[in-house]
């Protein structure tokens, strides 16, 4: 697949994906090629960087991460996912809980609505945001 910047008779420019420079070549000669703003099929390739990657530019997995801040972000998510147990929505009330002694405390992670991670600051309860959601999910 190749991308290409085109532009139209009418001055729009817009970009499309073609199978490859010959089936353009082969849509724009049979008049299959329109602008996405106006529907003209008076349509030219525009001037355009191709986007070529080298060994130089590229260096690992595209998964790996890229920054040391993304590493330690990456290994915070996976401690607190296997130390922690996940409650989901019910964040808020299981930790006002476990403050009140209403339920055996344990590390657990959730989401909570702002409104209700205010409150439990407000009222002392040991909590803090991550910088990430958690993986896990209720079903």
């Amino acid at each position: 697949m190749i991308s290409f910047s085109l532009k139209c008779a009418d001055g729009h420019g817009f970009d499309s994906w073609f199978q490859s420079s010959e089936a353009f070549d082969k849509l724009h000669a049979a008049g299959m090629v329109s602008c996405a703003v106006c529907g003209v099929s008076d349509v030219q390739k525009s001037l355009m960087a191709p986007r070529v990657s080298t060994s130089k530019t590229h260096k690992g997995a595209l998964t790996a991460p890229a920054h040391p801040a993304e590493q330690a972000l990456a290994e915070m998510r996976k401690k607190v996912e296997a130390n922690s147990e996940y409650v989901g929505p019910k964040f808020a009330d299981e930790a006002r809980k476990m403050h009140l002694g209403d339920a055996p405390e344990r590390a657990i992670c959730g989401e909570a609505k702002m409104e209700d991670a205010k409150k439990l600051i407000e009222d002392g309860v040991p909590v803090m945001p991550l910088p990430f959601k958690p993986n896990r999910s209720t079903n």
